[in-house]
């Protein structure tokens, strides 16, 4: 009997040991170490960190810049860094509250919660997902609004160089040089339509779109209106200018009667040719469509800013047989001018137009400088390409802005 109780005692005792050693296998694995199931060891801290004003367009003194090297355990080292804590604080040594949880590889943030003129201390520290790094200090700074954005200093000097052009031309034209602008195709493609009305005995209607005499278009478009009341004057012909707003038509009367003056016939002159028809859209298209299909015009010439009614009013002209030139800078509406006229003004020849017509010095000035611009343009672009290609950095550097 005692020697079962012994046999039974010995089992258990076992048996237990046999459980303990499964249990420590499974709570230690082959090739495990202390280290590896508690890690106690922080990781490097970052290498340097910066602060600054932070230099962009939109700052008005609430952001700040921060930079810093990677922690050595950060990829090239142990790469146990998750991340880096920011903080910031008011006083200088203090811990400061957490500001944000920023990915490992990171090297700069932003902190656009900054009070303007507030200086600020901050700190960064690694961390590997156990263990925080020393932290790292830098400050104060302090946000500022920027009165000059030195990276965007490239753009000041091509401004300074384009408009120093425009004066210096304009101002040789206002002396009386003779400034070369090549004449464009269209301006013969006008001179035919209104000789084609003279020879039909025809009207000539102008339409100076439907702008405001404030736009830019409207005012190349009465330039051009001038010239080709001048043609109309000399051969006789009746001009029809149809308008969409009362300053436009008190401006195309005057340009209109100036011009019969300026040929000697102030008597062929027709006020009544100067008309106001309607501010609204489509009312304007519809009633010049009327004049369309009234007095069959020979010649339909669209000068301007027009919008969605240039369609309606070239597809009537074109059914109605007249000979048309366009000339716009509304992009949107030139498929549609070049699709149904017989010749347009795309863009640029707009006003490139009025000012060989017109000789203005001032929009001479402007013609050409905006011309050699182009050229500098060019020549900086294949200097930048060059440059790339041979490996010249700073060069191409200078002209990127942050």
């Amino acid at each position: 009997m005692v020697r079962v109780f012994h046999i039974l005692l010995v089992s258990s005792a076992l048996i237990m040991l046999t459980a303990g050693s499964v249990q420590a296998q499974e709570t230690a694995l082959p090739g495990d170490t202390a280290s590896d199931v508690l890690d106690t060891v922080p990781p490097g801290p970052p290498c340097s960190l910066t602060v600054r004003d932070y230099l962009e367009n939109s700052d008005f003194g609430d952001k700040i810049e921060i930079e810093w090297g990677l922690s050595p355990d950060d990829g090239s080292g142990a790469g146990d860094v998750t991340g880096y804590v920011l903080r910031r604080s008011l006083a200088e040594g203090e811990v400061g509250e957490k500001l944000d949880e920023i990915t490992n590889g990171t090297t700069r943030y932003i902190d656009e919660s900054v009070e303007p003129g507030t200086e600020y201390y901050y700190s960064l520290e690694a961390y590997d997902g156990a263990n925080s790094s020393e932290p790292v200090l830098a400050g104060p700074v302090a946000g500022r609004a920027n009165m000059f954005q030195w990276s965007r200093l490239p753009v000041l000097v091509l401004m300074v160089v384009f408009f120093a052009m425009v004066a210096w031309f304009t101002a040789a034209a206002g002396k009386g040089a003779k400034l070369f602008v090549r004449r464009i195709p269209g301006l013969n493609a006008i001179e035919e339509a209104v000789g084609r009305a003279t020879e039909m005995g025809r009207p000539v209607l102008y339409v100076p779109g439907i702008g405001e005499i404030d736009n830019i278009m409207t005012i190349a478009s009465l330039n051009i209106l001038s010239h080709v009341a001048k043609i109309t004057a000399r051969y006789d012909t009746p001009l029809i200018v149809p308008t969409a707003r009362a300053v436009v038509m008190s401006a195309a009367e005057e340009v209109v009667k100036q011009a019969y003056a300026e040929v000697g016939n102030p008597d062929a002159y027709n006020p009544d040719n100067i008309r106001y028809l309607s501010d609204a859209q489509f009312a304007f298209a519809g009633a010049v469509n009327g004049i369309m299909l009234r007095e069959k015009p020979a010649a339909n010439l669209y000068m301007g800013a027009f919008w969605a009614e240039s369609l309606l009013l070239a597809e009537t002209g074109f059914e109605a047989g007249a000979i048309q030139v366009a000339g716009t800078a509304m992009v949107s509406q030139l498929p549609f001018f070049v699709t149904a006229c017989d010749f347009t003004l795309m863009g640029e020849e707009l006003y490139a137009a009025s000012a060989y017509l017109s000789r203005e010095p001032k929009l001479l000035g402007g013609l050409k400088g905006s011309d050699w611009m182009k050229v500098v343009s060019i020549a900086l672009i294949a200097a930048g390409i060059i440059a790339r290609a041979v490996g010249l950095e700073s060069f191409v550097a200078w002209f990127q802005t942050q």
